[in-house]
């Protein structure tokens, strides 16, 4: 008998504005100060929302969001806070426990 597998793509699952900030905020908990990590936890959320959608949204190429928010992506953090932005979530600092 064979075991059948599948492709888990985390972005299939994030359905919810809450979703996707709990998401990004464990990511930037759990990163450890890499910032690939993050940029990678944003790319998810952007292609849950739709990279096209998004891409309209902040002025910049589908192509280059991709690129940007991928696992070997070094976004500037302009482009950060616009995809933060056009995906309706903020960023907010507190202080270190």
């Amino acid at each position: 008998m064979t075991t059948k597998t599948y492709d888990y793509d985390v972005a299939d699952h994030l359905r919810t504005r809450e979703e996707m900030a709990a998401y990004l905020e464990a990511a930037i908990e759990e990163s450890d100060g890499d910032a690939a990590f993050i940029a990678s936890a944003l790319g998810d959320i952007a292609r849950a929302q739709g990279m096209s959608e998004l891409s309209q949204k902040t002025g910049l190429g589908r192509e280059s969001l991709y690129k940007a928010l991928s696992k070997t992506g070094n976004p500037k953090f302009s482009t950060v806070l616009k995809v933060a932005k056009a995906l309706g979530m903020r960023f907010e600092i507190k202080p270190a426990a």
